[in-house]
């Protein structure tokens, strides 16, 4: 069996806490994605490269305890002893977290999103080649459009 082997788990977020902490593209499109599946979404950051409706903003930096009560967590600042903070916080709360700029501190791994007809992939890979993972979920998602 591969190494990086992931297994694909879908789960139903509607009314779960999501914590994402940062509040640039990355950790926004996280924040997206969790929303829209219902997830309700807290983004800690002092301030978010875009305003975004449908999530709640605590406008300040991580602090240990933010983690409490959530889900699922992820880590997708631009600060690397924070998103490690964050990371052990959720470890020690058994709360899944995506540590975004670290692979071997995630207990998941946070998909490239794709939608269509009523159908939902996720793709991840072994976190070597982002843009071979890009054009998969490119793909897929024009398949999945096309689905009838």
């Amino acid at each position: 069996m591969e190494e990086n082997l992931r297994f694909p788990l879908f789960v139903d977020l509607r009314g779960k806490k999501a914590v994402v902490v940062g509040g640039g593209k990355i950790a926004l499109r996280r924040a997206k994605g969790l929303r829209d599946f219902g997830a309700d979404v807290t983004v800690i950051a002092p301030r978010l490269a875009q305003p975004m409706e449908g999530i709640t903003h605590l406008c300040r930096s991580y602090a240990p305890g933010d983690l409490t009560g959530a889900f699922l967590a992820v880590a997708a600042t631009d600060d690397r002893a924070v998103n490690r903070a964050v990371g052990e916080e959720a470890r020690r709360q058994s709360i899944p977290v995506s540590v975004a700029d670290q692979a071997e501190e995630c207990t998941f791994f946070f998909p490239a999103l794709c939608t269509g007809n009523g159908m939902i992939a996720g793709v991840v890979s072994d976190g070597t080649d982002h843009h071979k993972t890009a054009a998969a979920a490119k793909a897929i998602r024009a398949v999945l459009e096309e689905l009838e």
